[in-house]
């Protein structure tokens, strides 16, 4: 399906980077203070053996930012969330620790978009709480991929992982008759972010979404040395970087 793709990297990808972090990150610089570096942030991305055989790893782009004046507003409807992509597809990103992940199953179907970033604990609880206040306000939003690429997908909260208070939503839409679905949630490990997304065309069902941001979390959990939903530092961290 030629349309497919476009819509692909809007739905899933966008989202995913937009909610990592919300706006408060782009003020001044918080205190200094030790934060996973950016390689230890890749080490507990998922990768595509979490996934199984059918997944490859897609390969990294380097596209610039578009310019507002020259792209379409890709996300409109939903006020609070429509800022927040709306904000990273338009400028570019902080310094701040960061890493992230596409992997794709057969012809891209489904997609797996795993992003990880770090902050100061204040600032992280700010963007955070943003993020989630746009998921409980949000109902339908509207995506545009392109000329012919635009669709307006229901928005409904959800659980994806064992966590009943860790943000979640449903996306539903069609495109040129084809159903499209997607699950996005985030979570705080402590000083670190996670957003997770899972796209999937012809199909709503939410068990495989549920089960691979069950993975995602338990693998951040794991390589971080941090607590789903805590506000304490990864354990972890120093100790990873004394390796190598």
């Amino acid at each position: 399906m030629s349309l497919s793709r476009p819509l692909h990297a809007v739905t899933a990808a966008a989202v995913v980077v937009a909610v990592a972090l919300g706006p408060a990150h782009l003020a001044s610089a918080a205190p200094a203070q030790e934060l996973p570096s950016a390689d230890q942030l890749k080490s507990a991305l998922l990768t595509a053996a979490d996934l199984g055989p059918d997944f490859t790893e897609a390969p990294a782009t380097e596209s610039p930012s578009p310019s507002p004046s020259a792209e379409p507003t890709p996300v409109t409807g939903c006020d609070a969330l429509s800022a927040l992509i709306n904000m990273h597809a338009t400028q570019p990103g902080p310094a701040n620790p960061r890493a992230e992940t596409e992997l794709d199953g057969p012809d891209g179907n489904p997609m797996v978009t795993e992003a990880l970033a770090a902050e100061a604990p204040d600032r992280l609880a700010a963007d955070f709480n943003t993020a989630a206040d746009a998921f409980r306000t949000c109902h339908t939003i509207t995506f545009n991929a392109g000329t012919e690429d635009t669709v307006t997908f229901t928005v409904t909260p959800v659980t994806l992982g064992d966590r009943q208070d860790a943000p979640a939503v449903r996306l539903d839409g069609t495109l040129a008759g084809v159903q499209l679905n997607a699950f996005i949630g985030i979570e705080r490990f402590g000083t670190v972010a996670m957003a997770f997304g899972y796209f999937q065309r012809e199909g709503a069902s939410s068990q495989t979404a549920s089960m691979q941001y069950r993975t995602a979390v338990a693998k951040v959990e794991h390589t971080l040395g941090a607590t789903a939903g805590s506000t304490a530092a990864p354990t972890a961290v120093a100790t990873q970087g004394m390796q190598a």
